[in-house]
């Protein structure tokens, strides 16, 4: 018996809301609006009280994709 594979790990990429919402093509504020109802998670940066990042990878989670009638 071998060692068990450890899980693969996720790089985490930050970046600000503004960049957020130019990336998804969106505004700011809902991009704000997604982080308070808790759709969005946002980190603060220690010791910066307005510095906010969100990772690229839980922005890429809030796409939901729109089915096309085929099943996919």
């Amino acid at each position: 018996m071998g060692s068990p594979t450890p899980a693969p790990t996720v790089k985490r990429r930050y970046i600000s809301p503004e960049a957020a919402a130019e990336y998804l093509g969106i505004s700011t504020r809902t991009v704000r609006r997604l982080i308070s109802s808790g759709e969005l998670r946002a980190y603060r940066v220690r010791g910066g009280d307005r510095l906010v990042r969100v990772d690229l990878n839980d922005l890429d989670a809030v796409l939901d994709p729109i089915p096309n009638g085929r099943g996919a």
